[in-house]
Order: structure tokens, then sequence, then C-alpha cells
């Protein structure tokens, strides 16, 4: 037996009606509490009816009564209010709170179906029967783990908004910095972020040539000697910057960029952070004021400046640089140094939803919140290996609300075999 299922089937009232204690005293479950996942008892502010006494308080689960003593509890003040000991087996007597044993109370055949679903070897273990689960019990579902996910993200949201005095434009932009560095230099971008203030930026914001002089040389790409104008008119500029403000450089070799695509170099990531910063100033308060998702995202439709068309580091030239639009040609053409809309989703999804949902919470403005779920539920789907595993299951997502919401299932459900706790697994137990 296992104290999980044993929650399971606490709060599911799946056990008989005519319960006694081990005393012999007849129990009824008025209320089965709440489910606590700190420290503490398993269910707090339970109502039992024991006896012709109706007893409020705290109700404590174990596989064994002995485990009562095995955990320490006797010892612990946070048990004192305990009215009710439910154990699978009374295996001891270890004190005077009234003991309700389930063995016997309940269908075991469902304690077989689920030891045999979390014994499965599958990548998760409903892989074989996720699809049969009615569609709408999925979805709804699915609901669910996008709006825990963002609260999830919400607290590291929070510990930057409490690190700098909730400035909430400070905070989208570091995190937009994390998120412009991808998983190869997130961190390295994380660090210019806090050494490099939004205040300071914002301060020069329309003068584009000073921002980038300050992300550039703030990243350490200005140290060395140039031929090229772009490059030394740069140097100059951020010479001056760095006398103003105090600037701090950092070693340039923090930065990587070996296996990843040209487009994604920091020095173009740089250039197009410079370039979002030159057109929206205060970014934050602009997404706040869209009025639907394709004008926030119109925000950030930016390229990095006429140097970036044909170099990918400074004084190293692209191979084949595009080449330039005809006389007349109107089309959007993208280069390397625009900034792509799968570039754009992600930082949407990873640090403007995030945010103007911990925004929404804070201020006890719902509306907001359901703007970042519209937001992500207009954003088109993620692709990785794991929503591809999910698809090969039958699960397949239509929007970014959805993917985050099976990243979120899968590192919080599937991946812990919290099939207990899942909508999906609770039907497939039953």
């Amino acid at each position: 037996m296992r104290e999980e299922f044993l929650y399971y089937t606490w709060e599911n009232r799946l056990t008989d009606k005519d319960l006694k204690t081990t005393e012999g005293e007849a129990v009824e479950v008025v209320a089965t509490g709440y489910r606590n996942t700190d420290s503490g008892p398993d269910f707090l502010e339970a109502k039992i009816q024991i006896g012709d006494k109706l007893w409020a308080g705290h109700v404590e689960i174990h596989v064994k009564t002995s485990d009562w003593n095995r955990h320490g509890h006797q010892n612990d003040k946070a048990y004192k209010n305990v009215i009710l000991h439910v154990v699978y087996e009374n295996d001891a007597k270890v004190n005077d709170i009234p003991t309700l044993e389930l063995k016997g109370h309940f269908d075991e055949r469902l304690f077989a179906q689920y030891q045999k679903l979390i014994a499965s070897k599958t990548w998760i273990p409903c892989e074989k029967s996720i699809s049969k689960v009615p569609v709408f019990t999925r979805l709804s579902w699915l609901d669910r783990m996008a709006v825990e996910r963002l609260e999830s993200k919400s607290g590291a949201v929070t510990k930057i908004l409490e690190a700098n005095q909730f400035d909430w434009e400070d905070a989208l932009y570091k995190l937009l910095m994390r998120y412009f560095g991808l998983k190869v230099n997130n961190e390295a971008f994380e660090y210019l972020a806090n050494i490099l203030p939004f205040k300071t930026l914002l301060k020069h914001a329309d003068n584009l040539l000073q921002v980038e002089a300050m992300l550039m040389g703030c990243a350490g790409f200005l140290e060395d000697e140039f031929t090229e104008d772009y490059p030394l008119l740069l140097k100059r500029e951020y010479s001056v910057m760095k006398a103003k403000f105090n600037l701090l450089t950092m070693p340039a070799e923090r930065w990587k960029f070996m296996r990843m695509r040209p487009s994604n170099f920091p020095t173009i990531r740089l250039a197009q952070m410079a370039q979002l910063i030159h057109k929206n100033g205060p970014l934050f308060s602009k997404i706040k004021a869209a009025k639907d998702s394709a004008e926030a995202k119109a925000l950030f439709d930016v390229a990095a400046s006429e140097y970036w068309e044909t170099h990918w580091r400074f004084e190293t030239r692209l191979p084949n640089p595009p080449a330039p639009l005809k006389r007349g040609n109107h089309g959007s053409r993208k280069t390397a140094k625009h900034l792509g809309d799968a570039t754009a989703d992600i930082l949407i999804i990873n640090a403007v939803t995030p945010l103007l949902f911990c925004y929404g919470k804070l201020h006890k403005d719902e509306s907001v919140c359901e703007t970042a779920l519209q937001f992500l539920e207009d954003t088109e789907a993620e692709d990785n290996a794991i929503i591809r595993h999910y698809a090969s299951c039958g699960i397949t997502a239509e929007n970014a609300m959805q993917t985050q919401a099976l990243l979120h299932l899968y590192s919080y459900f599937c991946k812990r075999k919290r099939c207990l706790d899942c909508r999906i697994g609770n039907v497939l137990l039953k």
C-alpha cells in the first residue's frame, strides 16, 4: 500500500459508509479537509463525527499506525490538533487519538489498477491509454495545467520584483534578456542585465547608437582594436557612457558562439535588443495597453542596425550577405538581423505572459490574468521532444497555451507518476 493512494481514497470518499474507529465508535466524515502539501498533517480543517461528538481539526494518514512514531509526530506540536489517525493497517497503539483502519473498507481492485498504471515502463504511465480519455476532460485539465504553469513561473518573476522594488519595466527587461540568450547564453545575458540597469538604457532610449554602445560595451564586445567605422563609433560612445554611468564591463569570454546559427549569435541578439528598447522605451506599459496579442507581438517587430546585415561579429563578415532589395520591391523579406516570429513567440511565452499574469495576480485584476492566457492561446504551438511525444500518444497541442500545459503536466505529474492527482489519471483509474 502507498500513502498517496490512501490520500486519494480519503479525498474522493471512496471508502464504505459504515466506518468505525479501532475502539468501535461510529465514524462519519462530514468534511475530509483540504490536502496539505507542506509540513504538518495531511488534511487540514476536517470535520469528523465520532460517536456522538463532532470534531473539527486535522487528519493524518499513514499506511501503518506505527508510522506515527516512525515519522516523529509524537514530538511535533504541529500534530497536536489531529482529530483522526487514518491508516490502512492498525498494527500498534501509539497514542489516544481515534484511529480509523481502512483495510477492507474500499475496493482494493482500484489499488491494483493504480499499481499497474505506475509500474508501466512506458514514457508516461498512461501512454497507451491517454487518448481514450474524453476530449472535454483532457482539454479542461490542460486549461488547469496552463494556469498552474503561469502560477509556477510567477514565483520566479516575484523574486525579480522583490529584488528591484517592483519595477515592472526592469523585470521585463531582465526576463527578455534571459530568453534572448536561449539556453546557450542565458546566464551571460542575465549577468549583463544585472550590471546594466534598464533605467540607464531608458535614459538614452531615443539614441539607438548609445543604447547599442552600452549593451555591446558592457558585454565586453568593444574591448578589441577595430578598423571599421561602426565598431569604432560604438567604442567611442561607450567610453562616454561608461564614464557617465560608471558602467561595468564583463569578460567577452563568457559568451558562446559555437554550434549556433549566426542569427542567434549574442552580438545579433544584443543589436536587436537595442532596437527593441529604442523603438518602445518602457515596453511593459505598452504591452499592458495592447488591445490584443497581435498588437503586443507587433512591438517585437524589430531588426538589428544596418551593420548587422553584413556582419555576425564585429569585423567578421557574413560569408554570403543577403542582396539588397531591388528598387520598387516592398516585400517583407526578413534577414538574419530581423527578430523572427519564432523568437518573438519565445519571448511572449516565457517573458511577457508570466510577467503579465504575475501583474494581474498581485493587483488582483483577473482580466490581466485572462489576457496573459489569451496571449498564449493566440501564439503558435511550440515544437520540442516532449510535445512531439505527446502527439505520438494522440495528444496534439493546437497553441502555446496547450504546449505550456503539456510541459507542466509532464514535469509535475507524468514524470513524477502523480496519476492520483491528475484528472486524466483519475478517469483511467475509474
